[in-house]
């Protein structure tokens, strides 16, 4: 595992995932201490004169016309945090709060905050030795930034409340803290306030999302494609030339990667094997391309939010090079929820259409002579009719999760803070629905291989073989009488989820988009 140098200019989406879901070691880079050392002899000459400035000696939110003594300072950064710290609910995911802290350091290390380089040391030292402070599902707003989630990783810092250590056990923080050697914080005037005030956990979701989002839709691609050959659909649709004259960028990777995984096939186009002959494929089927890669461009645009984040230094109020301290609404996170919201909308239409199609391959009227639910011994067998209600289930909660979040708005801190992104979450409902698509788009697998296997006589394209004896080696089963399902249905979401799908195509195929 590489290690991850913070400096002053940000980071990147692949070291979020690096540092979040592989625990890459983080080090500071010696213009990063620099930055921070100067930028904290400009808070600390502010907090020796009389006048009043905000997060060095005043108050907070509604409280911010309070001028603080400076006998009071550390107990004030320090209530902040404690008084933050008011999450409820389920534990965040490890991943989340790894990122979390990160992206905090990050905004830290940019020397615009104000905070001591020991703290910043403080905030490295626990990440690397693997201890995750408990941060609770509810509390963020997204505006002032992800408040108490950050507040509860501050805790960690001060050693207090409650962490997991890297045995996975759950146990008081400055206990784990102790026995890594660590000494905890001893916040001074700004610090408290530094630590909390950040998108850092919508968009530390957002990076993720976005690396899990990625490889879904390449595995939606591919199984579009072993729908479309299990029909005896038409390749025609996928030709460059076609998508050429509607230059949307997804709508052509969708199509060209359709293409790669059905060369070779023998089961496309044979329309006039049915009794009642085609001349066009349904929706579901012709304008996949169209759909995925719809979402394909959604993807890119979020992508585009969540380096401009990356590069940013959030946090209020800020260090500015010129020596002033200023105020300002940069921690505001509707740019973060509106694209969180826009991938939860793709992401529902994604699962839609891969549910249509997966009906379209059960229903014996419409499925071009594949037996009924493409069972065994239909009405002795039911087949995969219940695998549909079970991604019908599973699309009808994706569209409810499509609501957007970033439309509402609940006025906080006696109205000071009284229009919020709800961001958190928005990220927090994207990640169920991420969840959703993987098993939405392992249920298409499965019936699309039963499907191509039940088409005796026809040679499936090379790609779809691979994809199906592999699958059939992760424990994805095929056709033959009705047996416990779960298990199976469980093999394909996870075949699809590790992206074994994909690997098992490429090497046919070539890189897939």
């Amino acid at each position: 595992m590489h290690t991850v140098v913070v400096g002053t200019s940000g980071t990147t989406p692949e070291d979020v995932v690096a540092v979040a879901r592989q625990g890459a070691r983080i080090e500071l880079s010696a213009e990063a201490l620099d930055a921070l050392a100067r930028a904290r002899e400009i808070v600390d000459a502010l907090a020796a004169k009389p006048e009043p400035v905000y997060g060095v000696s005043t108050g907070f939110g509604a409280l911010a016309s309070r001028h603080i003594s400076p006998d009071l300072r550390a107990q004030l950064q320090r209530n902040i945090v404690r008084s933050h710290a008011a999450g409820m609910g389920p534990r965040v995911e490890r991943e989340v709060v790894r990122a979390l802290m990160f992206l905090r350091l990050k905004t830290v290390a940019s020397g615009h905050t104000g905070v001591r380089p020991s703290v910043a040391q403080t905030m490295v030292d626990i990440l690397n030795a693997g201890i995750t402070p408990v941060v609770h599902e509810y509390g963020s707003l997204g505006c002032s930034g992800d408040l108490a989630p950050l507040s509860h990783c501050a805790m960690t810092l001060m050693g207090e409340g409650e962490a997991e250590g890297p045995d996975g056990v759950v146990r008081p923080a400055g206990e784990l803290l102790a026995e890594a050697g660590i000494e905890p914080v001893v916040l001074r005037e700004k610090e408290g306030l530094a630590l909390l005030n950040g998108t850092d956990g919508m968009l530390g979701m957002l990076v993720m999302a976005l690396a899990d989002l990625k490889k879904l839709y390449t595995s939606a691609d591919i199984t579009a494609a072993l729908s479309l050959e299990a029909l005896l659909g038409t390749a025609k649709v996928l030709a460059p030339e076609l998508h050429a004259i509607r230059p949307h960028p997804g709508q052509g990777v969708s199509a060209a990667n359709m293409l790669a995984v059905l060369k070779g096939s023998g089961l496309t186009g044979h329309f006039q094997q049915d009794e009642a002959p085609r001349v066009q494929d349904a929706y579901s089927v012709r304008c996949a391309p169209q759909v995925a890669g719809a979402g394909r461009d959604t993807l890119a645009y979020a992508l585009t939010v969540a380096e401009r984040e990356l590069a940013s230094a959030v946090d209020n109020p800020v260090v500015l090079p010129d020596g002033r301290v200023e105020s300002n609404g940069n921690f505001h996170g509707a740019p973060v929820a509106y694209v969180l919201d826009f991938l939860a909308i793709a992401a529902a239409d994604l699962g839609s259409i891969a549910e249509r199609r997966t009906d379209r391959l059960l229903d014996k009227n419409r499925s071009h002579g594949l037996p009924p639910f493409l069972a065994d011994d239909a009405g002795v067998d039911s087949g995969l009719m219940i695998a549909q209600y079970t991604q019908a289930a599973l699309v009808s909660e994706m569209k409810r999760l499509a609501v957007p979040a970033s439309v509402d708005s609940i006025p906080s801190s006696a109205m000071q803070e009284d229009h919020v992104s709800m961001g958190w979450s928005a990220a927090r409902k994207l990640r169920t629905a991420i969840d959703n698509l993987t098993r939405i788009i392992a249920v298409e697998l499965y019936a699309a291989t039963r499907g191509i296997e039940l088409r005796h006589g026809l040679t499936p394209a090379p790609a779809s073989q691979a994809a199906i004896k592999a699958a059939r080696e992760a424990g994805v089963g095929g056709p033959g009488p009705d047996r416990f399902l779960a298990p199976d249905l469980a093999a394909a979401d996870a075949f699809v989820r590790s992206g074994e799908l994909v690997a098992a195509v490429e090497p046919v195929t070539g890189p897939l988009a």
